[in-house]
C-alpha cells in the first residue's frame, strides 16, 4: 500500500448547522457545515421546514402570484369556446337569413316570369 495517499481523519470534527446545532463526529475534515441536522430535519421533528437553496419555492410564488393578477385579464378556455360559439351563432343566422332572402327573391321572379308567359297566352 503506497504512503501519504489517504488524508488525515480527525477524530473530533464539528459539525454546525444552519439551525446553530453543533456536535462533533469524525471526518477527514476539522469542520463541517450543513443546512440540515437531526434536531431540524422535518423527518426527525416531525414539523414542516421548507429548505430551498436555490429559492425555487420564491419562484414557485412568484409565478403563481403573476398568474393571478392575469387571470383577471386573460381569458378562459371556455370563455373563449363561448365567445366563439357565439360569433359562429350570429354568422349561421346572418347566412339563413340571407339565403332565405335569396330564395324568397328568387320564388318571386319565379311567379313574375309565370305571370308573363299567362299572359302572352292570354293575349295570343
Amino acid at each position: 500500500m503506497k504512503k501519504d495517499i489517504h488524508p488525515k481523519y480527525n477524530d473530533k470534527a464539528t459539525v454546525i448547522c444552519a439551525c446553530g446545532n453543533s456536535f462533533t463526529t469524525g471526518s477527514t475534515l476539522d469542520e463541517i457545515k450543513t443546512e440540515l441536522c437531526s434536531a431540524c430535519h422535518p423527518f426527525y421533528t416531525g414539523k414542516q421546514k421548507l429548505v430551498d437553496t436555490a429559492k425555487r419555492v420564491e419562484k414557485f410564488q412568484a409565478k403563481i402570484d403573476s398568474a393571478k393578477k392575469m387571470s383577471g385579464a386573460k381569458k378562459g378556455k371556455t370563455a373563449k369556446r363561448a365567445a366563439k360559439a357565439t360569433i359562429r351563432a350570429t354568422k349561421t343566422s346572418k347566412t339563413t337569413a340571407t339565403t332565405t332572402a335569396k330564395k324568397t327573391a328568387g320564388k318571386k321572379k319565379e311567379k313574375k316570369t309565370v305571370k308573363k308567359t299567362v299572359k302572352k297566352i292570354d293575349k295570343k
